[in-house]
């Protein structure tokens, strides 16, 4: 088995420069290429790998998606050289720019075809696999994400902004697509810690109604629409979105959809259109994939995500059609997810020993690498973040999108206020100090 894995090894790393170091002692080299096409700032560093455990030798090359993760996991693979960070950015490169692997491409090819059972979502099953994720300690996210606890890609109009200033851009975008007034109702599918109803209601003045299937969130964003006085405006339901009976002018879900499952996405989008007032506008954010469809890799489906898929736009906007909604505008975000993500987990990485101290070791090093993969999967995969705006109505929205960049003009962030006048405080306060130390004489 070991021969096989040195063959599959040398045949899928063809750049870069990795050794390992298996279970026996025996040394392997593979690499060589060059990373022409990546920026600088991207290019992996050279990657000692050590196994400890003989069994991975095997499992390596039966079941590599998964075997990888739980070795690093489990600390059956050691990185003796170079960090996680360079080892998956260099392996998950080679996975899909280099020649690739026809064992990998098998092992995907039925793992694809066994899509339908890894993403059965009852509403049962639905609320077990939520849990599984977004009911750990909510001490655990205050470590990486941001102020608002927004646990979904942030917008970068520049690629430099803080991940606070990004991730109220993201909201800003949002409100822009869904065109709203004063007074209107607003449904939040899958809304999270709240953040986004919260926003809704503060900033535009309308009622929103968010579900979720997690208890914990739930806890959280009830307190917060209190301790911010908007009770009145803003209600949140531990609901299953299929069991909500009402109807809304708007509809928004943001990092929910990844969660449905391909068998379910007609049933999503029936809903969707019995819940949408005839003139209503729904926005659905969404990882996805740009290729055709296929499946979840075994070690996210297994200890991060379970039901969890990233939908082909194909296979999105078919089941849009066939419920008879409009897609009124598709908006690809590309890299805002890797960028929201290396924030994530250098925040992470910078809180280690707190986490470390909520869970343990194991812990740890499962969500560094669920962090970092995912990032890679962004960079390499060419993953990206699906916006989707939707109406029932062909007049529901204007002609043209030039009215998205005018409400982003209008409307300001508060945030990215709030930092520049910081940093000019201090530029001042810097330049004050400078003028005062050139007033002082020289003693003879």
């Amino acid at each position: 088995m070991l021969m096989l894995l040195d063959r599959v090894l040398d045949g899928l790393i063809r750049y870069g420069d990795v050794t390992l170091i298996d279970a026996d002692g025996n040394t392997h080299r593979y690499g060589g290429r060059p990373f022409t096409d990546v920026p600088l700032e991207h290019r992996p560093g050279p990657v000692t790998l050590r196994l400890t455990d003989k069994a991975l030798h095997r499992r390596l090359v039966t079941n590599p998606a998964l075997a990888f993760g739980e070795g690093y996991m489990n600390g059956g693979i050691e990185i003796d050289q170079g960090t996680l960070r360079d080892t998956l950015n260099c392996l998950m490169f080679n996975m899909y720019r280099g020649d690739g692997h026809w064992l990998l491409e098998f092992q995907s090819r039925v793992n694809g075809g066994l899509r339908w059972m890894h993403q059965n979502n009852p509403v049962h099953v639905a609320r077990k696999n939520v849990a599984h994720h977004y009911d750990l300690s909510g001490e655990l996210y205050d470590l990486f994400l941001d102020v608002d606890r927004q646990y979904s890609c942030a917008y970068f109009p520049t690629g430099t902004e803080s991940l606070d200033v990004a991730q109220e851009a993201k909201k800003r975008h949002i409100a822009a697509k869904l065109l709203l007034e004063p007074g209107m109702r607003v449904l939040d599918i899958g809304c999270g810690w709240g953040g986004m109803a919260l926003y809704l209601a503060r900033e535009f003045g309308v009622h929103v109604t968010g579900v979720t299937l997690s208890t914990e969130q739930l806890t959280v964003a009830r307190r917060r629409a209190n301790e911010e006085g908007l009770d009145a405006q803003v209600t949140f339901h531990l609901l299953d979105y299929r069991l909500v009976e009402d109807s809304f002018d708007r509809i928004v879900s943001v990092g929910m959809f990844e969660h449905v499952g391909a068998s379910h996405y007609d049933e999503f989008f029936e809903k969707v259109r019995a819940l949408l007032k005839p003139d209503g506008v729904a926005l659905l954010h969404t990882i996805g994939r740009p290729d055709p469809p296929g499946g979840t890799n075994p070690w996210i489906r297994k200890y991060i995500f379970p039901g969890g898929y990233s939908p082909a736009l194909s296979e999105t906007m078919a089941a849009v059609e066939r419920q008879g909604l409009i897609g009124c505008d598709v908006e690809m975000l590309r890299l805002h997810y890797a960028l929201t993500l290396r924030h994530w987990s250098e925040r992470f990485a910078a809180n280690r020993e707190k986490a470390k101290a909520l869970y343990d070791e194991r812990f740890c090093r499962m969500w560094e690498f669920y962090l970092l993969a995912s990032e890679m999967a962004f960079r390499h995969e060419s993953h990206m973040i699906f916006q989707i705006q939707l109406a029932r109505h062909q007049e529901a929205v204007p002609l043209t999108r030039d009215y998205i960049t005018e409400f982003e003009k209008r409307v300001p962030l508060r945030l990215q206020q709030a930092e520049d006048a910081a940093k000019a405080k201090v530029a001042a306060a810097a330049e004050g100090a400078a003028e005062a130390s050139a007033k002082v004489k020289t003693p003879v």
